[in-house]
């Protein structure tokens, strides 16, 4: 599997409109949303505090998410950090290790937007096991803390950078 993580802004408008075309379960949606959701959030109000970035299979996009900073950070995260959301494989594509690429060229594609971050904060819901697990696999680390979220109870989950080389992480 060649995969590559790159910012929205880069993909030509043919890759644009089949990141539009991405579809996820239906169950799945009450934790990520869908995409339309996701580019509404990217698209409505462009700024600093936000950016997508498409996981490019070969040159077609398999997976997109949304990284969050101040002014828009959510208020539960560290303004030293960059927030996770909206993480979707397209279900025509799950089960090949895209999710899992993506989270791993994370670390280097938050840093490179934004250099003075130390660290990248989720949230994600407490029953969503399959994703706490390969978060989990991959160096996050729940804060220990459970809160009331949309739709259920939710855990944050952090992972922080290893200050000497950006593409790795510590925990």
């Amino acid at each position: 599997m060649t995969a590559q993580l790159v910012p929205y802004e880069d993909l030509t408008p043919t890759q644009q409109q089949q990141v539009e075309a991405i579809e996820i379960h239906p169950d799945q949606i009450k934790f990520s949303g869908d995409i339309h959701g996701a580019l509404h959030t990217l698209l409505s109000r462009p700024g600093p505090g936000v950016k997508g970035f498409a996981l490019l299979a070969g040159d077609v996009p398999v997976a997109f998410l949304l990284l969050k900073r101040p002014p828009v950070l959510p208020a539960w995260a560290d303004e030293h950090s960059a927030t996770l959301h909206a993480l979707q494989v397209d279900f025509r594509a799950q089960g090949k290790g895209y999710g899992k690429a993506c989270l791993q060229a994370l670390p280097t594609v938050a840093r490179s937007a934004w250099p003075e971050i130390n660290g990248l904060e989720l949230s994600v819901d407490a029953d969503n096991e399959a994703a706490i697990g390969l978060y989990t696999r991959l160096g996050w680390v729940d804060s220990g803390e459970a809160y009331k979220g949309r739709i259920g109870y939710e855990r944050r989950m952090r992972l922080v950078f290893d200050q000497t080389d950006p593409s790795l992480s510590s925990v």
